[in-house]
């Protein structure tokens, strides 16, 4: 893939308007985007199909968690979309599987989320998790590599964990994404585009590094570039 194909703008905003026009302004510095569930909330499966329509792709990122049979039959109805990628949780084979034969026969990849970016040792601790985020990640992804799904959500600093879990097939796509001068905001396991990439994430989710400045073109410019000279 080409540096910019590997970055996956996400368009967490409140307005389907407000989502076309940060489209617009990235024009062909940005072919996939992510549509969120506050977006999805305000008519964004619209902006779905508008975006595939006009050849662009799409991570719809809704994070299912269900019984099974509900979690199937929703993974089918957002195939039909024409999104490329779709979150769900990944806390137990049960419902990994039924996103995996929702999905089955379509060209939607379904993605497990292992452990939340904004989580620490501490809020999995208030859960009830005795593990800590690295060790959990690792075996959720164990249970994606044996779920029939198509990757993963980690941080970047699990990518090279999860990799090493899944093998070459399998997607590793990680959000939390800074550059060294970014304001971390509310995430918490963050890494930058060079790590991540080096450590084999495949996609990269960046938000407001990229649609929170002044020049959102320019700033994923600069993150197409922190690729290409990763990967050479």
């Amino acid at each position: 893939m080409a540096p910019r194909e590997r970055i996956i703008v996400a368009l967490d905003m409140p307005t389907v308007d407000g989502a076309r026009a940060m489209v617009r302004q990235l024009g062909d510095s940005i072919g996939f985007y992510k549509v969120g569930l506050e977006l999805v909330m305000s008519g964004g499966l619209d902006l779905v199909r508008e975006l595939k329509t006009d050849g662009l792709r799409v991570f719809l990122d809704v994070k299912f968690l269900d019984i099974g049979n509900q979690v199937q039959r929703a993974v089918a109805a957002a195939a039909r979309s024409g999104a490329d990628f779709l979150t769900v949780h990944a806390t137990d084979s049960k419902t990994l599987t039924a996103a995996a034969a929702g999905a089955e026969g379509t060209g939607l990849k379904v993605l497990g989320v292992t452990v939340m970016t904004n989580l620490g040792a501490e809020d999995l601790a208030e859960q009830r998790v005795d593990l800590c985020p690295q060790d959990l990640v690792a075996h959720r992804a164990g249970l994606v590599a044996e779920s029939g799904c198509h990757g993963v959500i980690a941080s970047g600093q699990e990518a090279a964990a999860v990799r090493a879990i899944l093998g070459p097939d399998k997607l590793v796509v990680t959000p939390g994404i800074r550059m060294t001068d970014d304001a971390a905001g509310d995430q918490l396991r963050i890494t930058t585009p060079q790590q991540a990439i080096a450590d084999g994430a495949d996609y990269l989710v960046v938000g407001r590094p990229i649609t929170g400045v002044e020049d959102p073109k320019a700033a994923a410019d600069r993150f197409a570039k922190a690729i290409a000279e990763t990967a050479n």
